[in-house]
């Protein structure tokens, strides 16, 4: 097995912690409160891992091309962390994770357009069923 895919795996397996942990932390919680909580531990916990590791002397070494796109994609995240959690605290965990899912068939339709990337059966038929298991779970009760 690629070690992708086990990251991969890792990575889903705490996205799900996060809709489970979070639902439960909100309750009489402003969600961006919340996100800027969130954040903060994530920040402690990131530059934890890059001290650790002794990488903080490669943040001289990063292009200003990919720092722009480093910034973009942190932006990117933080509104989707504000929007996830204003939906959590809105509805069920069990409905919000799965609508939050469509963003791996835009993922997919986003790397064929800008990546360059090719569509293959695997993908174009996964894009289908993600799409398919959010209209089930917001429309079939």
């Amino acid at each position: 097995m690629h070690p992708w895919i086990i990251f991969a795996i890792l990575s889903a397996f705490f996205a799900s912690l996060v809709a489970i942990f979070g639902k439960i932390g909100i309750r009489g919680v402003d969600s961006n409160l919340a996100v800027a909580i969130r954040t903060l531990i994530i920040v402690i916990f990131a530059w934890g891992i890059v001290l650790l590791q002794g990488n903080f002397n490669d943040l001289y070494k990063i292009s200003t091309r990919s720092y722009f796109f480093i910034i973009l994609s942190a932006i990117a995240t933080g509104l989707s962390w504000l929007f996830y959690y204003k939906a959590l605290s809105l509805g069920e965990a069990s409905r919000v994770a799965p609508i939050d899912k469509l963003s791996v068939v835009l993922t997919i339709i986003l790397a064929f357009i800008f990546l360059g990337e090719k569509p293959t059966l695997g993908n174009i038929t996964g894009g289908i069923l993600v799409t398919a298991g959010v209209l089930a779970t917001v429309f079939i009760k």
